[in-house]
């Protein structure tokens, strides 16, 4: 029986976020990922300087991929089963309009980070789980993805109309 295909897809848009990469990568998170099934782990980079050549092989470790940028990520959100992405809106809401189930990890080094409000708000209203780059190794065995509500498709004003409320601008 071949074991059945479960893909990881990591995005980190424009920005440097080295240390979710090095997490996703650590060996700790790699077996978790390994224990829930994950066979590949794709990850998109962006501007960081750490990447991911020397991954220490296990019989576990999910086949890992990376590269820095692309035209479109809408082919790898589509293989998805899962994304991992930062607070961007734009790669949250590309990932929660794709259908897919999705855990948004803060960036805690940026000031001023309005996007983990849009986090917060969007988990709250049972769309996505968030958490914190040192919390996903302990936080991603936990969280039963089935349990989100589906992201309504709608028009871009009323997703501009969620992101003012979200933010306190109205």
């Amino acid at each position: 029986m071949m074991k059945q295909i479960k893909r990881l897809f990591v995005t980190v848009g424009t920005t440097q976020f080295d240390s979710l990469i090095k997490e996703v990568t650590s060996v700790p998170v790699l077996d978790v990922l390994a224990n829930l099934g994950f066979t590949h782990v794709n990850l998109q980079i962006g501007r960081g300087t750490y990447e991911p050549t020397e991954i220490a092989e296990t019989n576990i470790t999910p086949c890992i991929t990376y590269y820095r940028f692309k035209d479109s990520l809408v082919d790898d959100i589509a293989e998805a089963d899962l994304v991992i992405c930062h607070a961007g809106a734009g790669s949250i809401m590309d990932s929660l309009g794709a259908k897919k189930h999705v855990l948004v990890v803060i960036n805690e080094e940026l000031m001023g980070n309005h996007q983990s409000e849009l986090a917060a708000k969007l988990a709250k209203d049972n769309y996505l789980y968030y958490c914190s780059v040192p919390l996903l190794y302990k936080s991603l065995p936990s969280y039963d993805f089935n349990l989100l509500q589906p992201f309504p498709p709608g028009e871009p004003h009323k997703f501009a109309d969620f992101l003012d409320k979200t933010l306190g601008f109205v």
